[in-house]
């Protein structure tokens, strides 16, 4: 039976290389498909994976109708014996829908990929609806580190360095690391535990031995120790 199976995790966790796996088992075996993505770090039209994988995508813009998409490949000849969407977290609700309609009414099988829950702790509305709609939710087995060495849980933003909790849920910036340093903006991204999400204490917070006024103490067994 055809299903919408949803692989989330946070970042670092493998997703994009996952999804590329997937084409390419299937590939090999002779069969077609079409892959989507959104906001991807190589850019409009690429599906890119941090190991230094891509391949082609269609973007998936917010007016674009999945499941009006396919039929229309379908009825100009064209084949699908699978869709895979990276980046699902960004996509709307009514479109998660329209993947299951995929699923339901062409009997294609439908292959979503995404982070859970923004920087906030706040599930992404597509990943809501995905956690919802699907048939399965695997949570990817590799997993993403914190700086302390524990699991990593959840996805922080930085903004000039400092991690923030607050700002609009989609923001392009670094995610090699957090590095606050990028060109040409000054957004970061890296994995924390819940432990330190919920202390803002960051990689390079935990270097400088620096905390905010406002954040949580912190034992000082969990810092790195310092260079010599």
């Amino acid at each position: 039976m055809p299903e919408l199976v949803f692989f989330s995790g946070t970042m670092d966790c493998g997703k994009s290389t996952l999804a590329l796996q997937i084409q390419h088992n299937r590939s090999a075996r002779g069969l077609q498909g079409l892959i989507f993505t959104r906001n991807d770090r190589a850019g409009a039209g690429r599906l890119s994976s941090r190991l230094g994988l891509v391949t082609d995508a269609v973007e998936a813009h917010e007016d674009l109708d999945f499941h009006a998409c396919l039929v229309r490949h379908l009825t100009e000849g064209g084949r699908a014996d699978y869709v895979i969407a990276d980046e699902a977290q960004f996509l709307t609700p009514g479109q998660i829908d329209q993947l299951a309609r995929v699923v339901d009414d062409l009997g294609i099988d439908v292959f979503a990929f995404g982070i859970t829950t923004d920087f906030r702790t706040r599930l992404f509305p597509g990943s809501q609806r995905l956690i919802e709609l699907a048939d399965r939710v695997e949570v990817l087995q590799v997993e993403a580190l914190c700086w302390c060495g524990a699991r990593a849980t959840h996805n922080a933003r930085t903004v000039g360095g400092r991690m923030v909790v607050e700002g609009a849920q989609v923001v392009v910036g670094d995610v090699a690391g957090g590095d606050a340093t990028a060109q040409p903006v000054d957004v970061g991204y890296e994995v924390l535990c819940r432990r330190h999400h919920r202390r803002r204490l960051t990689a390079a917070a935990a270097r400088a031995g620096a905390l905010s006024p406002d954040v949580l103490p912190v034992d000082e067994g969990a810092l790195p120790a310092p260079r010599r």
